[in-house]
């Protein structure tokens, strides 16, 4: 009787893997949570621009707009950061990373991030 044993292997990137997230210094990117009222990230994606618009203290809810499916300022949460894998950056952007993003029970996620900058609050300008 012959017996074979088949293995599938499934590839996996290295930055995917539990200790690459747990060494990665995490210094590329802001975290939502540093954020006062109104700051505003322009976050600049492979395929899009995202205006991402803190609107409480220490939340993950956010406005933003930007991509083919945020056309106008829309409240969602901001899920954090990834590489499309199971690990996420809570509340995070990170250059390099996708964003995820929770609205109506779903997942957006853009193309990975290639530059972030951060607005602070204007308290004299106009909000949207």
């Amino acid at each position: 009787m012959d017996t074979t044993i088949i293995r599938r292997q499934t590839a996996v990137p290295a930055s995917a893997t539990l200790s690459a997230w747990q060494h990665h210094p995490w210094s590329d990117g802001v975290s939502i949570d540093q954020l006062s009222p109104l700051d505003r990230l322009i976050v600049r994606t492979r395929h899009s621009t995202y205006e991402i618009v803190a609107t409480e203290a220490g939340s993950a809810e956010v406005l933003v707009r930007g991509g083919s499916f945020f056309p106008e300022f829309t409240p969602v949460r901001l899920a954090g950061a990834s590489l499309g894998g199971s690990f996420l950056k809570l509340r995070s952007v990170h250059v390099g990373f996708a964003i995820e993003f929770a609205v109506d029970m779903r997942a957006i996620v853009t193309s990975p991030v290639r530059s972030i900058s951060i607005r602070t609050a204007d308290p004299t300008a106009e909000v949207m």
